[in-house]
């Protein structure tokens, strides 16, 4: 039995133990509601790609419009706080990402709780990091990296403190105790550019920054941390093919919604959801992107998610991690 099918007999099981829609569900939602998919990141990323893929896929299915709203700013806290404090009606869904769970510890004195003022409606899918060098670098493979970095200070760029490729890093310096030195960028394209210059010796990057760069011949890719090889970079070995299996990082993407939002709506919500992810089409216009499908439902993401919460927490106050 192929994969595929091994996983929608496993989702069918799931929605099936849910059992007919009650009025709640039937009643939502009502012709001329519009719902408010809020994306706390800029346009353009992966967050908002996925998004409006769901949010595309949403409409056509309920026939209501789905009007994704990007707010960004606040390390994703403006978004997240707007939901937080909406009606719980579930006509306003967030988006997250990996940053929020670290942002529970980077930010104790939010003006919103993520755990107690948001509900999980669905995880949809994860883009893994991949750890590159310059392509003249003298390190070859993770193990070179290890080593090297216990001999000398190497200097590794992300995106921003708080982010997920410093994340990745304080990671992998726990994991080896090893003291890389962190240095934040505005963003991937500039960190991108002086690690391709030789100015920065690595990147625990997010895969879409830097996978075009490693195919062009521009950087090296030493391990991605990732379950399984990606279709994209076939040659590139999991960590755990490379000998550090605690290093498997994916800035996931999720939906969230307010609280106190009736069960009911949340599980239509993460029934199709699910539905959507599992569709050829939407798998495959994922997988372009770079993302690994394996949507969870509400329940099973809520563990996850707690998990997540919990691991990132620990790796922040080791690593003593601030938001600035």
């Amino acid at each position: 039995m192929k994969r595929r099918d091994i996983v929608m007999g496993a989702a069918g099981a799931s929605l099936a133990g849910w059992s007919g829609l009650s009025a709640a569900q039937a009643d939502f939602p009502k012709s001329g509601t519009n719902i408010k998919y809020v994306v706390p990141f800029a346009p353009g990323g992966l967050t908002d790609v996925m998004a409006r893929i769901v949010g595309q896929k949403l409409n056509e299915a309920w026939k209501v419009p789905v009007l994704i709203e990007n707010k960004a700013g606040g390390n994703a806290q403006i978004g997240a706080e707007q939901v937080a404090k909406s009606a719980p009606d579930g006509s306003s869904l967030l988006a997250i990402t990996l940053t929020h769970a670290a942002n529970v510890a980077l930010f104790p004195n939010a003006p919103y709780s993520f755990m107690r003022d948001l509900r999980p409606v669905a995880l949809l899918a994860g883009s893994p990091m991949l750890i590159v060098v310059p392509a003249n670098s003298p390190i070859k493979d993770l193990q070179d990296l290890i080593a090297v970095s216990k001999t000398r200070q190497l200097n590794a760029g992300s995106s921003g403190n708080g982010t997920p490729p410093h994340l990745t890093m304080a990671l992998f310096n726990d994991l080896n105790k090893t003291k890389m030195t962190h240095v934040p960028y505005r963003g991937g394209a500039p960190s991108m550019t002086d690690l391709i210059g030789g100015q920065l010796d690595v990147i625990f990057s997010n895969f879409p920054e830097s996978v075009a760069h490693v195919k062009g011949g521009k950087l090296r890719a030493l391990a991605i941390c990732s379950l399984g090889r990606h279709p994209q970079v076939p040659d590139v070995p999991t960590t755990l093919e490379a000998g550090m299996p605690g290093l498997f990082v994916e800035n996931w993407t999720a939906a969230m919604i307010q609280s106190k939002t009736p069960d009911a709506i949340v599980d239509k919500y993460s029934r199709e959801m699910i539905k959507i992810m599992f569709s050829r089409e939407v798998e495959e216009r994922a997988r372009q992107q770079g993302f690994r499908v394996s949507p969870k439902g509400a329940d099973e993401f809520a563990v996850f998610l707690k998990g997540e919460v919990e691991r990132w927490s620990r790796i922040i106050k080791t690593a003593k991690i601030t938001a600035t």
